[in-house]
């Protein structure tokens, strides 16, 4: 009898142990992502849906908006925060002379969380691709959902870039839904454009 009752408390234990195994192996969502977390240094105490860049003044203005969308890709998703950051006019993450936190991200970085309607907007600058380099200009965004890890989707690519080629575009992985902002100037002479973003749109093990 004591036999039977240590055999099934072994039971137990090997399964409490390998059920304890599982869940700490889980892996992240997104699949990791280096310098993610970046994105809560420095991070206001308060957001809002849209948000200015600091010092947009060196540069042709830029606004994107879009709407963030649950899995199904109709239900908006409310307080998503968002993180983007980008280089200058010049193709550098410049920082600010006092800037203490995420240095490599430069200076031209934002914060938006996401409203009932499930909006975000942001105004900054145009970015330059980085110098004598054929990538992309590009701005870098960064997913914070309520419960889950941060993770990030394609850059925003802008659709008159000529350096986006057809294989560069052929390359993109859709994480979040396509990043390519066709731009438009509108009459003030700003340069405008949106994305919508998907939630768990071709992201590694989101769950």
């Amino acid at each position: 009898m004591k036999e039977k009752r240590l055999s099934s408390a072994l039971l137990l234990l090997s399964a409490f142990l390998a059920a304890l195994h599982n869940t700490g192996a889980q892996k992240p969502i997104g699949g990791g992502c280096d310098g993610c977390d970046l994105m809560f240094a420095g991070m206001p105490k308060s957001l809002d849906w849209q948000t200015t860049m600091t010092d947009i003044s060196g540069g042709e203005p830029l606004e994107i908006e879009g709407v963030i969308f649950q899995e199904d890709g109709t239900t908006p998703a409310r307080d998503v925060i968002l993180y983007v950051y980008h280089t200058n006019a010049q193709g550098f993450y410049a920082p600010a002379a006092a800037q203490t936190v995420a240095r490599r991200h430069g200076q031209l970085r934002g914060w938006m969380k996401t409203d009932a309607a499930g909006r975000y907007k942001f105004l900054t600058i145009r970015p330059a691709p980085y110098p004598r380099r054929d990538i992309p200009a590009h701005i870098h965004p960064v997913i914070s959902e309520p419960g889950k890890n941060e993770y990030y989707l394609d850059d925003y690519l802008f659709d008159d870039d000529p350096l986006l080629t057809k294989e560069k575009r052929d390359a993109q992985g859709g994480r979040g839904g396509s990043g390519i902002v066709r731009l438009t100037k509108n009459a003030a002479r700003k340069w405008v454009g949106r994305r919508d973003i998907i939630l768990g749109r071709s992201i590694p093990d989101y769950r």
